[in-house]
Parts: structure tokens; C-alpha cells; sequence
């Protein structure tokens, strides 16, 4: 009997498990799902909507992209932060929300770390040293000796005060002594017009933003911020190349919920966004921005972010960089 009894429970186990695993399977929306992108028109505006318009296919519920900017993105995550941990909010995070802000806005409203939960970094890509190519300067070496040679005469761009554009520009400052004023703008169109004018002389930018400008002679390409030369341009040394030991300063894009969010509900979502991050015509589209596909597990993600908020505190710490 004892036997018959002992028989029947690891029956009941092991159909816990089964159905434990199925449930994580088998999880789906039953009503529309938002999607949060803190930012109006960029790269992370255009990722959200791509994964958007695949995974309503996949999980048969409309899934909407809602934009709220503001505060340096900080609007967008708190919201995704403070919603319910049910599935049906997530956000598309980058640097600045999920890894800069942390450290370079003093009352910080919700904590990356801990209040979100990751999903999948999607994508990467190195930052470009772009300079004007009137400025007789072609590589790190020559931009540093000229602006120490012509003090208080180099100029840079970047898209806002606090950004990644902005801060790497002052890990150089910090590195170097390089000595560049910096003049922030509201995007990347605002600071390219004046960079590609000469109005200002250099720029930390993502490849997607100055690539083009580059083909065309209208700018002059130094650098790369990765660990790694950039598959676009390898004949472009990095930073670490150009003597500048441990500087590594990626853009990136990922996927998060609210924290608590149940793992079956995160697993279901890394594992879709992951298939979709590698279909052909999204990988040509990702490719045609200029980024990397990661798409890795919640854990890799995770540590990632804590990885960057720790880099970037650095950073705005030694250069004493605040919010604007």
C-alpha cells in the first residue's frame, strides 16, 4: 500500500512539472499589450514598432506602441516601473533611462535595477568619433594635439545634455585632456546640421545617425567606441586601438517589464523576442540601422545593466555631469 501511495505521488510530481512547464508555454495575452518607448523618434521608436507588428501575429492580441517621452526617458520607464506586473506593459529601454540616469539625476523616480525586470538585450552598436572635415586632423592622436595646440577653439555636439553622446565625449575630456566645449542640442538632426556646417567641430554618434554623412565626405570618421572594430567599417581603429585602455561606450536597446512580472510571462517574451530579433527581414532592417543583434537570456541582460550603470556612474562622477 505504502508502495502503491509513494508511486502515485512522484505520478502527481512529475504531472506538476509537466504542467509547470506547459504553463510557462502556453502563457498568452488575452486583451492588447502596450509597448513603452520613452523617446519620439529614433532607433528605439523604430525597434519597438518592428518587435510590435511581429509578435501580434505571434500572440494573436494587438500590441501597441504608445511613445512617452520626457525627462530623459525617465517618464516612459517609471510608468512601465509602476504599472501591474501582468504582461501587458513593457518598455524598450536604452542607456540613458536604464543605466545613465541612475546616477546623473539626483531624485531618481523608480531604480532600473530593481524596479524592472529584463527581458532580452536586443541590440547594439558602437558610438562613432565624428569631426568636421575641414578640421586637419585623421585620427585620436591629431584631434587631441590640435585642440591642446588651439585652446578653447574645439567644439562638440551631442543630442542632450546627460546622453551617451555627451558623456563619451567627456570620458575623452577626462582621458585625454582634450579640453572640448560642449554644445548639447535636442537630437541628432539638430547637432549633425551644425557638426556637417562646422558650427561645431566633433561628436560622439551612433553609426545609424552619421554613417551616411560619412559615405559622402560631409564627415570625417576617427573612431569607434566598442570593444571591437565595427563590422560596417573595419578598417576604423577603436578607442582602445587609439590608446585609450578600457574605453568601451555602446548604444543599446532592450526590452524590460515591470518588476514581479511572473518568469513564465518574461520567458515567453525573451523567447519570442528572440525569434524575431533573428527573422531575415528583421536582421536586414537591424543591419540597415547599423546595429548588432544580442537578443540573450533575462540574466545576461541583467547583468549588463548593472555592468553599465556602474561604467557610466563613473563617468558622470569624475566629470561631475548633471542632468540638463
Amino acid at each position: 500500500m505504502h508502495a502503491f501511495l509513494r508511486k502515485a505521488a512522484w505520478a502527481l510530481a512529475a504531472c506538476s512539472v509537466i504542467q509547470g512547464a506547459a504553463a510557462a508555454e502556453d502563457w498568452a495575452p488575452t486583451k492588447p499589450v502596450r509597448i513603452i518607448v520613452p523617446i519620439v523618434g529614433s532607433t528605439n521608436d523604430v525597434l519597438g514598432r518592428l518587435v510590435a507588428s511581429k509578435l501580434e501575429g505571434i500572440l494573436g492580441q494587438p500590441v501597441i506602441v504608445e511613445n512617452k517621452p520626457g525627462a530623459g526617458g525617465n517618464i516612459g520607464a517609471d510608468l512601465v516601473a509602476k504599472s501591474a506586473p501582468d504582461g501587458y506593459t513593457l518598455l524598450v529601454g536604452y542607456n540613458g533611462p536604464i543605466a545613465i540616469n541612475k546616477t546623473l539625476f539626483d531624485n531618481m523616480p523608480y531604480d532600473p535595477v530593481t524596479d524592472l525586470a529584463p527581458i532580452t538585450l536586443a541590440v547594439s552598436s558602437p558610438q562613432y568619433l565624428v569631426v568636421n572635415p575641414n578640421l586637419p586632423v585623421k585620427s585620436v592622436a591629431e584631434l587631441v594635439a590640435w585642440s591642446k595646440a588651439h585652446p578653447g577653439k574645439l567644439s562638440y555636439g551631442s543630442v542632450a545634455t546627460g546622453s551617451a553622446s555627451h558623456l563619451t565625449m567627456e570620458m575623452l575630456n577626462e582621458a585625454s585632456g582634450l579640453g572640448a566645449t560642449h554644445v548639447p542640442y535636442r537630437g541628432a538632426s539638430p547637432a549633425l546640421v551644425d557638426l556637417v556646417a562646422g558650427n561645431v567641430q566633433a561628436a560622439f554618434m551612433v553609426p545609424g545617425n552619421v554613417q551616411q554623412y560619412v559615405k559622402e565626405g560631409r564627415l570625417k570618421l576617427l573612431a569607434s567606441t566598442g570593444e571591437k572594430r565595427f563590422p560596417s567599417t573595419p578598417e576604423i581603429p577603436t578607442m582602445i586601438e587609439a590608446g585609450y585602455p578600457n574605453f568601451v561606450a555602446t548604444s543599446w536597446i532592450g526590452f524590460l517589464a515591470p518588476a514581479g512580472t511572473p518568469r513564465k510571462i518574461i520567458d515567453r517574451y525573451n523567447k519570442e523576442i528572440v525569434r524575431i530579433l533573428h527573422m531575415p527581414d528583421v536582421q536586414q532592417k537591424l543591419r540597415d540601422m547599423e546595429f548588432e543583434v544580442v537578443a540573450n537570456t533575462p540574466e545576461q541582460f541583467g547583468s549588463w545593466i548593472r555592468t553599465e550603470v556602474e561604467r557610466w556612474g563613473r563617468v558622470i562622477k569624475a566629470t561631475g555631469a548633471k542632468a540638463g
